[in-house]
């Protein structure tokens, strides 16, 4: 005859001990423990409910959500303030004074870097030749070394502006890292030498956090922003203006431009370049237009999402609302994607072709543009996005123009381009079929592909793109939700 059945240790469920009544429970003890119970119940199907119900709304409302990836830099935010400029012209004209002092860091910052390289210039060379070791050891000219003292003033309103810019419950949002300007530059120097040209780049924690910072600082301007600029003082517009002509002299002083040539550091590729339009942004009066806005740099970190609301369609009572999601870009922060490819409507992916010559600023042994690639690889073959729609913006075209006719080799940089012309026409072309390419064979389903060779600092033509992109959205979701 058998004994009773022992319990194997893989049978134990922790949970079981937790909620078995106490051996020696009472009757009234039971009573009160069974009325939680139920009532814990109740509360569960309540919030089971109401997420069920919320679903069925959001449904019934029509809300599309609308990703935004891209490695850092790559025109992300500058797309999303298109969809606000677009969506919501008001709100977008009333907050670009709050950008003037983003812009006035903008302009401050590119002329550290120049007064940056020219102090490196007479710093004596650690390696011996080298395109670079031309003008090590040599003495600035000294109109040079006057205009790096009269611009010393630019210092203080740099710091000023960051604590403008910064919340002091966020002092951690400004981080020691490498310059896009000068990355380039970085990669093939020495770890001595790196040190002294990394720079502070300020990035704020996504949302109106910052913007309402700046506007306690101007408590006496109206609610309606408009053109409270012209009449408000602002220390930092004031000593930029002083500053003006000096910024104009270095900036169009030829020594200056042959050693920026040298050491690759291209101020005009990089957002938030203002230095050919110093006229009219060191005006006393100067108030940001819609352009500026959209060309201004502030780096953010973390997830920023924007709602605005599409006119109404047939079949419905109430237009459409979109949320659109820009989340970081930089290596540490692409953990943080897949979260939100849960209920995703379509993707917009931004590719810097114009970055086939640059390397990341988080790890300069990796090319930008493969990294890029690498990255719509790994979005195109994710089974969370079989059924999403993406729509892929081969960005900042116009700097690779640029590029390409002042005689940079895109062959060089990328090999499989061969012989083909160097052109513009030529080159987008050939990185269209590229990423098309990875798109058909990576993608899990079969799927259309949306391509657009983009510039999203260019107002009209992104205009006209993101419409297309708005419309073949809105169908798709009409179709999924059976009105169309």
């Amino acid at each position: 005859m058998s004994g009773p059945a022992t319990k194997s240790p893989h049978d134990f469920d922790p949970l079981d001990e937790v909620l078995r009544p106490p051996i020696n429970e009472t009757e009234e003890d039971r009573v009160i423990r069974q009325a939680q119970e139920a009532e814990a119940r109740r509360v569960s199907q309540a919030i089971d409910d109401s997420i069920r119900a919320e679903k069925q709304a959001q449904k019934k409302k029509g809300i599309v959500r609308l990703l935004l990836l891209g490695q850092s830099e790559s025109g992300k935010s500058t797309t999303l303030r298109h969809f606000q400029k677009l969506y919501t012209p008001t709100a977008f004209h009333d907050e670009r004074i709050l950008w003037r002092s983003v812009i006035q860091l903008n302009i401050v910052r590119s002329v550290r870097t120049i007064l940056d390289a020219l102090s490196d210039l007479r710093l004596p060379t650690l390696d011996s030749g080298g395109e670079d070791s031309d003008d090590s050891g040599a003495n600035l000219p000294q109109e040079l070394e006057m205009l790096q003292m009269r611009l010393t003033p630019l210092r203080h309103i740099e710091a000023l502006l960051i604590a403008k810019l910064i919340p002091p419950s966020e002092d951690e949002a400004s981080s020691i890292i490498g310059s896009s300007a000068i990355s380039a530059y970085h990669s093939h120097r020495s770890r001595s030498s790196e040190r002294s040209w990394r720079t502070q780049e300020v990035f704020v924690r996504p949302g109106a956090t910052w913007k309402g910072a700046l506007a306690k600082g101007t408590r006496a301007r109206p609610i309606s922003l408009g053109n409270t600029g012209m009449h408000t003082r602002d220390e930092a517009q004031e000593v930029i203006h002083s500053c003006s002509y000096d910024i104009m002299a270095l900036w169009n002083d030829r020594l200056v431009r042959e050693v920026l040539r040298r050491r690759k550091i291209r101020l005009e590729e990089s957002s938030g370049f203002f230095l050919n339009d110093l006229d009219r942004v060191t005006a006393l009066n100067y108030t940001p237009n819609d352009d500026d806005v959209l060309r201004a740099r502030l780096k953010t970190v973390g997830v920023s999402e924007y709602r605005c609301e599409m006119e109404a369609v047939a079949g419905r009572e109430s237009g459409t609302e979109w949320r659109i999601v820009d989340v970081g870009g930089s290596r540490s922060q692409r953990a943080t994607w897949v979260p939100f490819f849960d209920d995703v409507d379509a993707i917009i992916f931004l590719a810097p072709i114009s970055s086939f010559d640059q390397v990341l600023s988080e790890d300069r042994s990796v090319n930008r543009l493969e990294d890029s690639v690498l990255l719509w690889k790994a979005v195109c073959s994710n089974k969370l996005l079989a059924n999403v729609d993406l729509v892929l913006f081969l960005n900042k075209c116009d700097i690779l123009d640029a590029k390409l006719t002042s005689g940079i080799r895109l062959s060089k940089y990328v090999r499989s381009y061969g012989d083909r012309p160097n052109d513009m026409e030529t080159a987008s072309k050939y990185f269209r079929s590229k990423f098309s390419a990875i798109h058909r064979e990576y993608s899990p389903l079969p799927r259309k592909f949306y391509g657009f060779c983009t510039t999203v600092t260019d107002t009209t033509t992104t205009a006209g793109i993101l419409a297309s992109v708005r419309d073949m959205v809105v169908r798709r979701h009409l179709k999924q939700s059976r009105l169309l």
